[in-house]
C-alpha cells in the first residue's frame, strides 16, 4: 500500500485506475448488480462497468440519489445501460424484496458486486435487531448473495460465461476482536468497539467469499467468489469520525489515500479482467492477489460464519433450515 508505484504480477499497482485495469475488456452482454452504487467508489464502479458495455443495476438505499448518479453516468457514457433499484442492506425485508423484484424482472445476472458498507458507527441495531455494521456489511450481502445465487447459476449455464461474485472487504479485517468473530456477543453494547466491529464485519466478508467459493467448486458451477481491499479512499465512509479525527485524516489524505478512480480499480479488475478467469477464494489488494490474515483463511471459521449467518437470516424470516 505504501509503495504506491510498485506494480504486482498483474502489471497493476495502487496507482492504477478502474479504467486502466479494464482497458480493452468488452463487457457487452454481461449484467451486474452493484450495491451502494450512488456514492463513493460504487459510482465509479458502476460508471466503468457501464463504459465497458455491462448492463449495471444500481442497488441503492436512496433511489433519488441513484437516479441523479445514473443521469450523470449516462451523460458521460452515452449508450450506458443502467437501472436503479431500491435496496437497504440493513433490512432483511428490503433484501428479500429486492431479490424477488430482480428475479421477477427476468434479468440475467453475471456479476454481483457486494460493495456497499458503513464504517465505525456508534452502537446501533438494524431493523432486525442486529448490530448495524454486522447487519449491513455482512448479513445483508450474505442474504442477497444467497437469494440471487440460482439466478447467477442459470445465467452462467445459459450464457456459458463465468459468473463472478465480488465482496468488498478491507485491510481492517486485520483489526477485529481478538477471537475474530464474536458469535455470542454480536449485540453486546457494553463491549462494543466501533473499529473492531467494523473489522469483524470485514473479516466476515472474506470468510463468506471463501466458503462460497468452496461450495461453488463442489457444485461444479462456473462462478467465482473473491474478496478485496479497495484501498484507503477519502469517500463518505468515515462519516462517523469526530471532527478532529476527520481533520487529521484529511491533512495526510493527499499523500497516502487513493483517488476514487484508483479506489474502484481492484473491484473492476476482479469483476472484469480476463487475468482473474477461474481464480476463486482469493483476497485482492491493488489489483493483485494478496494475503489476508490467518483467521481470514480459516476454513472452520468460514463454515461457522456461514452456518451462523444462515441461521440468523432464516430465523428472521421464519424459514425452516435447509
Amino acid at each position: 500500500m505504501w509503495f504506491f508505484g510498485s506494480k504486482g504480477a498483474s502489471g497493476f499497482s495502487a496507482r492504477s485506475t478502474a479504467e486502466e485495469v479494464t482497458h480493452g475488456v468488452d463487457g457487452t452482454g454481461l449484467t451486474a448488480i452493484v450495491t451502494g452504487a450512488s456514492s463513493g467508489i460504487g459510482v465509479e464502479t458502476a460508471r466503468v462497468l457501464a463504459l465497458r458495455g455491462v448492463h449495471v443495476v444500481m442497488a441503492v438505499r436512496n433511489t433519488g440519489s441513484g437516479a441523479k448518479v445514473k443521469e450523470d453516468i449516462v451523460n458521460r457514457v452515452p449508450g450506458a445501460k443502467l437501472d436503479v433499484m431500491e435496496l437497504d442492506l440493513s433490512s432483511m425485508d428490503s433484501v428479500r424484496k429486492f431479490a424477488s423484484d430482480y428475479k421477477s424482472s427476468g434479468r440475467p445476472l453475471n456479476l454481483l458486486i457486494n460493495n456497499a458498507g458503513i464504517m465505525a458507527c456508534p452502537f446501533m441495531l438494524s431493523k432486525d435487531n442486529i448490530e448495524l455494521q454486522f447487519a449491513t456489511n455482512h448479513i445483508g450481502h450474505f442474504l442477497l448473495t444467497k437469494l440471487l445465487l440460482d439466478t447467477m447459476k442459470n445465467t452462467s449455464r445459459e450464457s456459458k460465461r463465468e459468473g463472478r461474485i465480488v465482496n468488498l472487504s478491507s485491510e481492517a479485517h486485520r483489526y477485529t476482536y481478538p477471537e475474530g468473530v464474536r458469535f455470542d456477543k454480536i449485540n453486546d453494547k457494553s463491549s462494543y468497539n466501533s473499529f473492531r466491529a467494523y473489522g469483524q464485519s470485514k473479516l466476515c466478508n472474506v470468510l463468506h467469499a471463501n466458503e462460497l467459493s468452496k461450495q461453488l467448486k463442489e457444485d461444479g458451477v462456473n462462478i467465482t467468489a473473491n474478496s478485496l481491499h479497495p484501498g484507503a479512499i477519502m469517500t463518505n465512509l468515515p462519516r462517523y469520525f469526530n471532527s478532529y479525527l476527520a481533520g487529521a485524516v484529511g491533512a495526510v489524505a493527499k499523500y497516502v489515500l487513493k483517488t476514487v478512480p484508483q479506489g474502484a480499480a481492484t473491484t473492476c479488475y476482479v469483476a472484469l479482467n480476463p487475468q482473474v478467469t477461474g481464480v476463486t477464494g482469493e483476497y485482492f489488494l491493488d489489483s493483485n492477489i494478496a494475503k489476508p490474515t490467518s483467521l481470514a483463511k480459516n476454513s472452520e471459521l468460514a463454515k461457522k460464519v456461514w452456518d451462523f449467518s444462515t441461521k440468523l437470516t432464516e430465523s428472521q424470516s421464519g424459514e425452516s433450515s435447509s
